[in-house]
């Protein structure tokens, strides 16, 4: 999968536009009068805001009869079905068979399918609600994924539960036309300050799915813990994973594991970038073998938060056999086109030998076939265009990355970080970037935010979240939501529209749903929580 610089915004047609015309239709038909004594139908709340969507009278109701029909037999089809099908049955207690369309009549049936034509885009869909059918259309398998989370969104919040609930089932009668703002929408997930089992990536996937996020960004190794498995280096898990800040057990992921994570990424259409930071940020690895430390000494275990005291030694060639031993069993493992090697606050590294170090392992990514992604310092060292910098703090050095040609992920730190507290009093996080109130994290644009960086060099926007003080997925989930799901629609709606006054209702209405999945959301007091 490879990322392109980003994908031409729609026009967002939801509201009075819309609304208007529809109304002004029904009054053609009805009569004078008519239509005007009928309020619009009510604005569905969903998250990322769809670049077109025209809500209309009436509305399709789930019975027992209700089928999922294949349009076609293209590859995507079946697995967008299945994935909706395994949301509707818990909660619904119905059976929603899926079944080739065939000669099947269309009444009381949801229909995907794969159609061509260049507008859909390689991540757009269109759905269509009548009062009979719900017809879903994409140019891809990720189309209708996309399509599937905008129908669940419409759908009343219990259709979440994993038990029967009484119903009933209605989705809004809408025309929706949508795709991405920018090709890459991303979440930064740390597990190496402390570490996160299989199961709890797997259920900050699930969230993430939801909201169109197609990126997956794990830190897996830090100076307080190294959680991927290299065959070359078994002391880097055996001992480096061995604990994580505050002295606890740590842990790390097999290969089958982290196998088994990529595989559920991808059915969830999320591209899993791997990161191993260096040469900073290396101290798990430096405690792990001795011979990468320039005296030849390995340092102890580290359990604290400090930072920028830890450095590969440059000028022994067993640090770039170390290197290419690690990003070539890492590219073998990884299918996406990216190995992020971090290169951030490398502070004991001298800049003559930072520079060194990076022109050396870009040379080592390139020749294991995938290209290199570090935070925006990298932009120092003579990186290629074909790279990829983060920027998270300094526009001088985003500048930088587009006079070398480069694309940027955006996660400026004071917008993005959803490791920062939300306010003075939030029991979690950080707040060395300040505090990230809910409308902080969503009142701003990745294609203005730096200086001098057009949109075209953009890729789009990434909330990392940092694991200093995050110890479990509850934790997890209360810094993330309900940040992320604003970020998530900062790559994926036109910025044409958007106000925060408007946004803080859709996101108030994500609270039942939610409420139902038990997601351990932070109730911010400037949301309009609805019950």
């Amino acid at each position: 999968m490879t990322i392109p610089s980003s994908i031409s915004a729609g026009r967002r047609t939801i509201g009075s536009v819309a609304l208007g015309a529809a109304v002004v239709l029904v009054s053609a038909l009805l009569g004078p009068g008519v239509a005007s004594a009928t309020p619009p139908p009510p604005e569905p709340a969903v998250i990322p805001a769809p670049a077109s969507m025209t809500a209309v009278p009436g509305e399709f109701a789930l019975t027992p009869a209700t089928r999922i029909l294949l349009g076609s037999d293209a590859p995507g089809v079946k697995a967008a079905a299945d994935a909706l099908a395994e949301i509707l049955r818990p909660s619904t207690g119905y059976p929603v068979p899926v079944a080739a369309a065939g000669d099947q009549p269309a009444t009381q049936s949801i229909k995907l399918q794969i159609a061509d034509g260049s507008e859909l885009g390689e991540e757009g869909y269109r759905l269509d609600v009548s009062p009979g059918t719900v017809l879903l259309r994409a140019r891809t398998a990720a189309g209708l994924f996309y399509g599937v989370q905008t129908l669940r969104q419409l759908l009343p919040a219990e259709v979440e539960s994993d038990s029967v609930q009484p119903g009933p089932w209605t989705v809004p009668a809408v025309h929706v036309s949508d795709e991405p703002r920018f090709a890459w929408r991303g979440a930064m997930l740390d597990v190496a300050r402390h570490f996160f089992s299989v199961d709890e990536v797997k259920r900050y996937i699930d969230l993430l799915a939801m909201y169109k996020v197609n990126v997956l960004h794990l830190h897996l190794a830090d100076d307080q813990g190294w959680r991927i498995e290299i065959d070359g280096w078994p002391r880097l898990t055996t001992y480096g994973g061995s604990t994580e800040v505050g002295g606890g057990p740590g842990g790390y992921y097999t290969k089958a594991e982290y196998a088994e994570l990529i595989d559920y990424a991808q059915q969830n259409h999320i591209m899993v970038v791997p990161e191993i930071d260096m040469p900073g940020h290396t101290n798990a690895a430096l405690a792990s073998y001795p011979e990468l430390n320039c005296d030849g000494v390995a340092p102890p275990l580290y359990t604290g938060t400090r930072v920028g005291f830890s450095s590969l030694c440059i000028d022994k060639q067993i640090t770039y056999e170390f290197v290419d031993d690690v990003v070539r069993e890492l590219a073998a493992m990884t299918p996406g086109p990216y190995i992020h090697l971090g290169g951030d606050e490398a502070h004991s590294t001298p800049h003559e030998d930072y520079v060194t170090f990076v022109n050396r392992a870009q040379e080592i990514v390139s020749a294991h076939g995938k290209q290199l992604m570090g935070w925006e310092e990298i932009t120092g060292a003579n990186v290629s265009s074909s790279s990829v910098a983060q920027h998270w703090w300094d526009d001088s050095e985003a500048r930088t990355a587009v006079e070398k040609g480069m694309k940027l992920v955006m996660s400026p730190a004071e917008k993005t970080y959803i490791d920062m507290k939300y306010d003075a009093s939030t029991p979690l996080g950080l707040s060395w970037a300040g505090y990230t109130s809910v409308e902080d994290a969503y009142d701003w644009d990745p294609a203005s935010w730096a200086a001098g960086v057009p949109e075209e060099s953009i890729l789009g926007p990434e909330a990392p979240l940092w694991s200093e003080t995050l110890e479990n997925i509850d934790d997890v989930e209360f810094m993330a939501f309900p940040r992320m799901p604003g970020i998530a629609e900062l790559g994926w709606s036109p910025a044409e529209g958007r106000s925060w006054d408007e946004y803080q209702q859709r996101l108030g209405a994500q609270g039942p749903r939610w409420d139902v999945m038990s997601v351990n959301y932070y109730r911010a007091s400037e949301v309009p929580w609805q019950d």
